[in-house]
Parts: C-alpha cells; sequence; structure tokens
C-alpha cells in the first residue's frame, strides 16, 4: 500500500547527507554559502545547523503567501527556487544556532547542497545511497508527478478549510512539488520497516562513525538531531502530507522497527483551530493519526514513546 510519508522524507535526505561527510565530500561545518547563493547569514549558517534545525532560516511552509498558493491550487507545481524566494526574504529569523526552530526550507537547501556535490538528482541519490543498497524497490521521489500508484488509499484533510462545520476534503493528487527534500517520498510500510532498522544502525547506509556522529547530534532524553527525532531510546521522524501522516521509529533497546502509515492528516487532541496543521508537532497533546497508533504500539512493546498525551 503506497503513501506519501511526508517528514519521514528528511530522515532518507539527512542520510545522503551523512554519506557525503562520510566520503570527505563535503563537512557538517561548511556553511551553505560555499554552496548556494544568496543565503542570509549564509557565511556563517552550516550544514551541520540545517540538519539539526537551528539555522534560523525561516520555514516556507509556515508563510500565508505560501499556504494561499498551495491551498488555491493543490495542483500547481512548485520548483525549488520559487519555495526559497518565499523564505529567504523572511530570513533570518534568528541568529545560527540561537535556538531550534523547525523549517522545511533547511532541507530544501540540504538538497540542493546534496545535488551540487554529486552532480546527480536528489531522487538518483536517493536510488544509488539508499534504496539499491537496502534492496528498497518501492520508495520512489515523485518528483511533480501528483498520482500514486496502486494499491493506494485515498487521502483525507482538513488544511486549508476555513469553514464550520469542516469537512474532510480528499488530498490524494495535490502536487506533491512544494515538499521535494524534506517531505515529498512515497513508499510502503515494508520498505519503511527496512529502512528504519538501517535508519537506527546505520547497517548497510554509514558506517561507525558517520552513525554516531550522527546518532550524538541530539540532546538526551529529548531532541532532534540530524534529520533524526529521539525520544526516550526511540529513534526516528513522524511525517505529514495533506491527506497522509506516517511514523518511523527505530526501538534501540530492543531491535524492533515500527513503521505507521496513516491515510488522514486530520490531527486529534487539544488542536488549535487553524486551517494549516503541524508538520512536525511539538504539543504532544496534538497528535496525528499515525502517531496516535505508535504510541499505543509503543506501549504494548513495553517501551512506552513519552511523545504522547
Amino acid at each position: 500500500m503506497f503513501t506519501r510519508i511526508g517528514s519521514v522524507t528528511k530522515t532518507f535526505t539527512g542520510t545522503l547527507l551523512m554519506q557525503l561527510v562520510e566520503s570527505g565530500a563535503v563537512s557538517l561545518d561548511d556553511t551553505i554559502g560555499q554552496y548556494v547563493d544568496d543565503i542570509p547569514n549564509g557565511d556563517r549558517i552550516t550544514l551541520r545547523q540545517l540538519a539539526n534545525m537551528t539555522s534560523g532560516v525561516q520555514s516556507y511552509t509556515n508563510l500565508d503567501s505560501f499556504q494561499d498558493q498551495l491551498f488555491a491550487q493543490p495542483g500547481r507545481v512548485f520548483s525549488t527556487d520559487e519555495l526559497l524566494g518565499l523564505a529567504i526574504p523572511r530570513s533570518p529569523a534568528f541568529e545560527p544556532g540561537e535556538r531550534f526552530d523547525y523549517s522545511n526550507s533547511n532541507f530544501v537547501l540540504l538538497g540542493l547542497v546534496i545535488e551540487k556535490v554529486s552532480g546527480k538528482s536528489l531522487a538518483e541519490n536517493y536510488q544509488t545511497g539508499i534504496f539499491a543498497p537496502l534492496g528498497i524497490e518501492n520508495t520512489f521521489s515523485p518528483g511533480a508527478n501528483p498520482d500514486l500508484p496502486d494499491p493506494h488509499p485515498q487521502g483525507y484533510t482538513l488544511q486549508g478549510i476555513v469553514d464550520h462545520p469542516k469537512v474532510a476534503t480528499n488530498a490524494t493528487n495535490w502536487n506533491p512539488s512544494w515538499s521535494w527534500a524534506t517531505g515529498h517520498l512515497v513508499s510502503t510500510v515494508d520498505d519503511l520497516l527496512t529502512f528504519g532498522r538501517a535508519l537506527g544502525t546505520g547497517q548497510g547506509l554509514l558506517g561507525t562513525d558517520a552513525q554516531m556522529t550522527r546518532l550524538n547530534a541530539f540532546p538526551k532524553p529529548l531532541g532532534y538531531g540530524i534529520a533524526l527525532g529521539c525520544v526516550d531510546g526511540w529513534i526516528g521522524h513522524d511525517g505529514s502530507e495533506p491527506g497522509y501522516t506516517t511514523t518511523l521509529f527505530y526501538d534501540t533497546t530492543s531491535d524492533t522497527t515500527v513503521a505507521v502509515q496513516a491515510n488522514s492528516d486530520i490531527f486529534s487532541g487539544d488542536c488549535e483551530d487553524q486551517a494549516v496543521l503541524p508538520d512536525n508537532s511539538t504539543e504532544f497533546t496534538c497528535n496525528s493519526p499515525a502517531l496516535r497508533v505508535f504510541s499505543a504500539l509503543s506501549d504494548a512493546l513495553g517501551h512506552e514513546y513519552a511523545g504522547h498525551d
């Protein structure tokens, strides 16, 4: 069953970054200005800060100017220049390294770095760096193609709806180009389980030193590092695209991987009434369908995920 995996894509993009670091092609302490021109504070923002969400680059997905365009034309194709063109004039939101702020713009920039350094498209990098080594065959980069292969469920969302009472709309074929390196991959549960264990252990993806650099990048017990979250020994990410939510976590204490896909991004709990729901919620009382299912599964496995109410 194919669904859009949203920000779980970041774990794939972050893995490609760490592979470039491991090969010596880039350093996490390189500045984004070495690869992409005209970024405010580009001579001080490092690739590490982009990957751990401390860069200060504004997230284009938080801006009304982006949301108005997406919800008015869900089939619209966005280029990376257009996405960054929305965010850069609003940047910096704060000084590099000053604090954590989840920004999708960071991973658009990292995607551009990966393409420039490798000389290959991001889709080719996913294939050669991750899919082929792990034998993953049902995960892919859709580019600007809004069609999902069969079998797939219809995806439902309330995003962009301001009328009351709210009625969910079908977002299955909304164009995914707007999320690119930050959230556009399509996958299946089986592929996610394969990738999730490799993500947690590094096996088949990264050597020991690079994996440890990645796993030591976030503060304990709760933190966000190089495209990974860590909550009480659970390592992974959740994701949300209009119509779909996903969670992928690896339990370091039991060598267990849990992947959940849901065909709804309608959050529940103590949620603010807003047209746009959070891509990566830090308010654990307001959670996605996939994260709520994962939370229940973690309880059943005897290793409770603390990031829920």
